[in-house]
């Protein structure tokens, strides 16, 4: 019965074929890839950028962006080799299981739920902010998403997303393909169109001089200035840096793809392309976008609200505003999408692991997706999306996905000594070194966020705890040594 116990790599894939919980192989390389994009690219390219540049680093947040790229490659590149490896529903929390043991992946699975329901249901909101103003734009000027405190417009996107998704994955991966290709076009439109409108001055000076940064207090000053009385920096050399933990966030999501391995035709040469592919394509984007904002607009003078669309205004052509509310329309619902799609995958395998009711991960006799989880996070998603201040809970999407990342950073050096025999279609070069500073960087960036944020994480967690040892300690499959029925072992479990 011990919390450490793992599951063997050899029973998370024979789980797989079991005929109650085997999911359609229908994803490719593209499908992923665009997974990938689709949940990264949201909003934060037409809002983040201007907001770091204006605030953080000036002209250099495009050096920002590289420094956050190259730290998510490091942590995608541990993503990539888990994923090809153990080609399974649920992403960081089956690879923790089969490396770090029980009660971690226990962690890890509740750590994901809250960044991927709460993350598609906090983005659900932003999607109903930008479709009541284009909508006012389109003509109809009394139109509003709300009802008193009710968010209706985006609960009404999460149930009609949760009837597609359980529809099937290959179904909502061609919706997501289309808005997907929709918001790249007119992100690659913005930025043709802000080539032309660009003046050199304004990237002189490209580095501003550095002065302190804004001062904040009491529960929302950040943990490590709080620990240490560091004092927040702008601009100059450690503006870049704070403009890189900043932006860091923009990037949250290529994880997801790995919560679709299970559904992958060929995962071990498809998922390190999906996730890797996904990365780059993003970061290239973030950086053109930033070079276009900060050349149209001189840094101090660039809205941090609605930086692209003041950019167009400026220089008198307002009606890109339109055009840049169109795509973040498209943009947001790709990644309500796939976060909601991600949030189902690993209760799903946390059903079928019985950590939670088996019942749960039951498939439907004609579409074989979880629709019971389907059902339930559905439910929990409009209730977040139609009350829940978006505020209030963003920071905790943060902390619960850098979590994650640290989890299978650390979990990639672990399986390495523990399974040297597993066959890898992906090998992260210098291990341990860089799982170690993927793991650190993270690490680093969950201590910058605020008291406050910390102070909920751990609420969160403590209601885990209770919920692991007051049912799934006892009724997890590595514990009764049952079949999805409830029957005889299928397989021997790994103890250790």
């Amino acid at each position: 019965m011990s919390v450490l116990r793992t599951k063997s790599i050899e029973q998370s894939l024979a789980d797989t074929d079991e005929p109650e919980y085997r999911l359609k192989k229908n994803l490719s390389a593209l499908d992923l890839t665009v997974f990938g994009i689709g949940v990264v690219i949201g909003a934060g390219i037409f809002t983040l950028t201007g907001r770091a540049a204006g605030t953080m680093a000036g002209p250099s947040i495009v050096l920002s962006f590289v420094l956050s790229g190259l730290c998510c490659a490091f942590a995608a590149l541990c993503y990539a080799e888990f994923a090809s490896t153990v080609p399974v529903s649920g992403s960081a929390y089956t690879f923790s299981y089969a490396s770090l043991g029980e009660l971690i992946a226990w962690i890890i699975g509740w750590d994901l739920m809250l960044e991927l329901l709460v993350g598609a249901g906090t983005v659900a909101q932003g999607w109903s902010e930008y479709a009541q103003l284009l909508i006012q734009q389109l003509g109809a000027k009394g139109f509003s998403a709300e009802i008193g405190p009710f968010h209706w417009l985006a609960a009404l996107l999460v149930l009609g997303l949760c009837v597609l998704i359980t529809v099937g994955i290959k179904e909502s991966l061609r919706v997501n393909m289309v808005l997907v290709f929709l918001k790249l076009f007119i992100v690659l439109f913005v930025i043709i169109a802000g080539l032309f409108f660009i003046n050199g001055a304004n990237y002189s000076p490209f580095i501003p001089p550095a002065r302190p940064g804004d001062q904040v207090s009491g529960l929302a000053e950040p943990l490590l200035q709080a620990v240490l009385g560091m004092q927040p920096t702008a601009f100059g050399v450690f503006g870049i840096f704070s403009g890189a933990a900043l932006v860091f966030f923009a990037y949250i999501g290529f994880d997801v793809v790995a919560t679709t391995a299970e559904e992958a035709k060929n995962p071990q040469r498809d998922l390190p392309i999906g996730i890797i592919a996904s990365l780059i394509i993003c970061t290239v984007l973030y950086c053109a976008v930033c070079l276009v904002i900060t050349g149209m607009v001189r840094y101090d003078k660039i809205d941090p609200d609605a930086a692209l669309a003041e950019a167009f205004t400026t220089v008198g052509h307002g009606w890109m505003a339109t055009i840049i509310s169109a795509g973040a329309v498209a943009g947001l619902m790709t990644v309500v999408l796939t976060l909601m799609t991600g949030a189902s995958r690993v209760v799903f395998a946390m059903s079928r692991d019985h950590l939670l009711p088996p019942g749960l991960g039951t498939l439907h006799s004609s579409f074989k997706t979880p629709y019971r989880v389907i059902a339930i996070i559905g439910v929990l998603g409009v209730l977040i999306a139609g009350f829940i201040p978006e505020d209030w809970l963003a920071d905790m999407v943060n902390i619960g996905t850098l979590t994650a990342f640290i989890l299978v950073s650390i979990g990639v050096i672990v399986l390495r000594r523990t399974r040297p025999d597993l066959p890898r279609a992906f090998r992260v070069p210098g291990v341990p070194v860089i799982p170690i500073i993927a793991a650190l960087i993270c690490f680093y960036l969950t201590i910058n966020l605020s008291i406050e944020t910390w102070l909920r994480f751990l609420v969160w967690m403590v209601i885990g705890f209770v919920i692991y040892f007051g049912y799934s300690r006892t009724h997890s499959r590595l514990a009764t040594g049952a079949d999805q029925h409830g029957n005889a072992p299928t397989a021997p479990a790994d103890q250790s």
